[in-house]
């Protein structure tokens, strides 16, 4: 037992020493500069130190292999609440939100404050049609209590075969107590954009969030629209709302199908691909029309480029409430064993060369919700007429279309400067 606890030293330090080495050959490899220091001795013991007293003396056997990934989850989770460590779920999470379908019930949720939180139910899922909404923190599914935030477990749980039944439990702030919904699971397409007609000749484009179809998408919805009007349309709304963001690529691209030039986002960062800049080209699939963005506390990170990037650019009026503020660009970084980490590389700047982290983005016309309004509209509201009906339950939007009706002269103007210090091209 003497040597036990010096060999799980000398093991540990010896792997912690032997990845700074791995890492920094690797940045050698990239950039011409001098070998970055290895991990002091010091603090490789330190871990070690913990690591063996932790398996040695814990009130309960813990496996290496857990003590090892927990070191790992804790390191990359302190540096910023967006950085994290992805098992093999976690991990297969993150690519399905942004390429795939599955099988299950169809919530969007996130860990917040260590509880797992609805962000949105996808429109047509099961979640949806049994009224689950943003807001809603899952306390257990099919009688498994959610203890500490586990994102991995409560997606695992919420997954299964079409056709099975599950049974989730719920707080909602409005409620004293909690609610059950028993749903069946479905097969379930991650489609990120639908869309309507308000009048009949304006549009509306709801976008849930930013995966490598939702360009496709919108421009497919758009000329559908377009057709609609008898090729009259006169503008459209784009529906930002409560979208967490997603794939950048995706908010570049629908910035840029949107604008006829100028500066969509730029980025600076420590790495070598962290450091961006990405330009609008010639070809608006509007011709022009009148856009009108929509936004709330919930628009994030992708969603936060393209109404920062239109409103700059003084292409959109923005209506709505301040935005989220998250101004950081997360690269998900495979390794080994299936598993990854999402890290934050970059900070981006508006066109106006403004970082909005932690700010947000101020709308030009502020609208907040009436939800009381809204509830008692929807009850009557024409179901025949999609469009009608989005506007009698959604105070908000109808703001959006008496800004997109207002005259032409109303639309604010914005001076959009580059940020000096970026010197980058697309």
């Amino acid at each position: 037992m003497s040597h036990k606890p010096r060999n799980i030293l000398l093991v540990a330090a010896g792997v912690l020493l032997g990845l700074a080495v791995s890492l920094a050959s690797g940045v050698l490899a990239q950039k011409d500069s001098p070998p970055a220091e290895t991990l002091p001795w010091e603090q490789a013991r330190l871990l070690a130190e913990v690591l063996e007293r932790v398996r040695e003396e814990y009130v309960e056997p813990v496996a290496d292999a857990d003590l090892i990934e927990s070191a790992v989850r804790g390191m990359v989770t302190d540096l910023d609440p967006h950085s994290q460590y992805l098992d093999c779920d976690e991990y297969e999470e993150v690519r399905i939100s942004t390429t795939g379908n599955y099988s299950g019930i169809g919530l969007e949720v996130h860990v917040e404050d260590g509880e797992v939180r609805v962000v949105s139910a996808i429109d047509g899922t099961p979640a949806a049609g049994a009224g689950l909404r943003s807001g809603d923190v899952i306390l257990s599914i099919d009688g498994t209590e959610l203890v500490g935030g586990n994102f991995s477990e409560a997606a695992n749980l919420m997954r299964g075969n079409p056709g099975t039944p599950v049974e989730l439990t719920v707080r909602r702030d409005s409620e004293v107590e909690p609610l059950t919904f028993n749903l069946v699971r479905d097969s379930v397409q991650l489609h990120s954009v639908r869309y309507e007609m308000l009048t009949d000749d304006i549009g509306y484009v709801r976008v849930s969030h930013f995966s490598e179809t939702t360009w496709k998408d919108t421009r497919k919805a758009v000329q559908k629209l377009r057709r609609t009007a008898g090729g009259d349309l006169r503008g459209i709304v784009l529906d930002l709302r409560n979208n967490p963001g997603g794939v950048l690529d995706a908010a570049v691209d629908m910035s840029d199908g949107f604008l006829d030039g100028g500066m969509i986002v730029s980025a600076s960062g420590r790495g070598p691909d962290a450091n961006f800049s990405h330009l609008a080209h010639k070809g608006d699939i509007l011709s022009g029309a009148r856009m009108v963005v929509l936004v709330n506390a919930g628009s994030a990170s992708s969603s936060e480029i393209v109404a920062g990037a239109l409103q700059d650019n003084g292409r959109a009026i923005v209506v709505g409430t301040r935005t989220f503020g998250k101004g950081s660009v997360q690269t998900v970084m495979p390794l080994s064993s299936c598993r990854a980490i999402k890290l934050t590389t970059s900070r981006y700047f508006t066109p106006s060369g403004t970082s909005i982290q932690g700010v947000g983005i101020t709308p030009d016309v502020e609208a907040e919700p009436d939800p009381a309004l809204d509830a008692l509209a929807s009850i009557t509201a024409h179901q025949t007429d999609p469009g009608a009906a989005l506007l009698q339950g959604d105070s908000q939007l109808r703001v959006a279309l008496a800004a997109l009706q207002s005259p032409e002269d109303a639309a604010p103007e914005r001076i959009v400067q580059g940020k000096a210090d970026l010197d980058m091209s697309d």
